[in-house]
C-alpha cells in the first residue's frame, strides 16, 4: 500500500504542494509552508499541480499562507489548481482572495 504523504517544498520562487492533504495532515503541512513563506522575499507562486486533494482544509491552508504572505509583503499567487479545487473555492467565495483561482486573475 503506497502512501501519498503530503509535502511542501520551495525551489526558487515556486512553492510546490504535493500529495493528499486531509484533516490529519493539514496542520503540519501548513506549518511547513508558513516557514517557507516567512523566509521569502518578493513574490512566490504556489504550484498545486501535484496536489491530489480538493478539500476545504486545503483552502483553509492556502488562505493562511495568503494572509501570512500579505503581512510579510510577499506577493503570493497560485497555479495548477484542479478544477475541483477551483470549484470548491468558487462555491466558498474564496476564489477572488486566492490569486490564480479567479477567472479574472
Amino acid at each position: 500500500m503506497s502512501s501519498s504523504r503530503p509535502d511542501v517544498s520551495l525551489d526558487g520562487s515556486v512553492l510546490s504542494v504535493a500529495g493528499k492533504v486531509d484533516v490529519n495532515s493539514v496542520l503540519e503541512l501548513r506549518k511547513q509552508g508558513e516557514k517557507l513563506v516567512s523566509g521569502a522575499q518578493g513574490s512566490l507562486t504556489v504550484n498545486l499541480a501535484q496536489l491530489q486533494t480538493a478539500h476545504s482544509v486545503v483552502l483553509s491552508m492556502l488562505m493562511c499562507w495568503q494572509r501570512l504572505a500579505q503581512t510579510k509583503q510577499v506577493a503570493l499567487s497560485f497555479e495548477g489548481a484542479s478544477e475541483r479545487l477551483q470549484s470548491l473555492a468558487a462555491l466558498s467565495n474564496l476564489d477572488a482572495h486566492l490569486p490564480g483561482f479567479s477567472p479574472h486573475s
